[in-house]
């Protein structure tokens, strides 16, 4: 028989977890051939998340809880999970039910079917216009620039297998997409669509600063397309530059056309020094994330285990 992970992250979801724990044994119930371990991860909540897991816990072995020092973002704890799991596969499933649990059966059956990575691909959004006319546009360009492989409508539950799983974790890479991430493996995949359910507990903690952070994350750590911008805009500028200096000069020569025009000059200047800045940027935000790989910093910080041992606990056992 198989072990199952199941990987949570939690933040500021106290509302919706005891529903979704609900949710998790009827899983468990369909596939009663199944060993299940139920991996929670509490990246910083500041409610009682924490206290609402440990009593799963203590009623169910299967339950497990990570917390995390402080938030470290859901990429980062779902890495976490990935970590501590002990599953011939994991799957990764947001804990404020807009993606239904009902995936999590479907998700093993296509692993069982031979699928190292199973996709939950969003093919309807029970959410507002303008979300889904953003984020139709975010993939757009992901799929465009950085990671062709990425479904038309994007995914965030996904299964993947113990290779899958090894090689993530190993990778201890800072400042990208998980998703991604699991493209890049290249491992053969699978696809389900559902639709995406409009939120019902509690308050989404997505805010602008973690969303335009992630979208830059999508594009640097995936493409060199910004870099290769910079070049080529640099090039065309260069070029416009000294088209419009001949242009000048045969004017002055040919025509006795003075040369004027100090506002015309000034918005060159500040035209040109905004797209200077904007590269300089771009640059900076590729260095800034090789000086935080080189740091070696941990990825993620432990605070506490609930039915976890610690790893050097698991060490000794196996030497044993």
């Amino acid at each position: 028989m198989s072990l199952y992970s199941v990987i949570v992250p939690v933040y500021f979801n106290e509302e919706s977890l005891p529903l979704l724990y609900e949710s998790l044994i009827k899983v468990a119930e369909d596939l009663k051939k199944t060993f299940f371990e139920f991996i929670f991860i509490d990246d910083g909540s500041g409610d009682r998340s924490f206290e609402i897991l440990e009593e799963f816990s203590k009623k169910d072995s299967r339950v497990k809880v990570v917390k995390l020092s402080r938030n470290f973002g859901s990429f980062v704890a779902c890495l976490a999970g990935l970590s501590y799991a002990k599953g011939d596969c994991a799957a990764i499933i947001a804990a404020d039910l807009q993606d239904p649990p009902e995936l999590l059966t479907k998700f093993y059956k296509n692993w069982e079917a031979g699928s190292k990575i199973v996709c939950a691909v969003r093919e309807s959004r029970e959410e507002s216009k303008v979300k889904i006319f953003f984020s139709n546009i975010y993939y757009f360009l992901l799929r465009l620039i950085a990671i062709k492989e990425m479904p038309r409508g994007g995914f965030d539950s996904v299964l993947i297998d113990r290779k899958v799983m090894d090689v993530l974790v190993n990778t201890k890479e800072k400042n990208t997409t998980l998703m991604g991430q699991i493209l890049w493996t290249g491992f053969n995949r699978d696809i389900i669509y559902y639709c995406k359910k409009e939120r019902r507990h509690g308050k989404s903690k997505w805010t602008l600063s973690k969303k335009v952070k992630y979208f830059i994350d999508s594009f640097i750590a995936f493409s060199y397309f910004p870099i290769r911008a910079i070049s080529l805009s640099g090039i065309l500028i260069a070029f416009l530059a000294f088209l419009f200096g001949i242009y000048t000069i045969l004017q002055k020569i040919f025509f006795g056309v003075a040369v004027q025009g100090f506002t015309t000059l000034i918005v060159v200047i500040l035209f040109t020094s905004g797209v200077q800045m904007v590269m300089i940027g771009v640059v900076g935000e590729y260095l800034w994330r090789n000086l935080d790989e080189t740091r070696k910093r941990p990825v993620f910080i432990v605070d506490k285990l609930v039915g976890i041992k610690e790893r050097g606990e698991q060490e000794k056992e196996m030497r044993v």
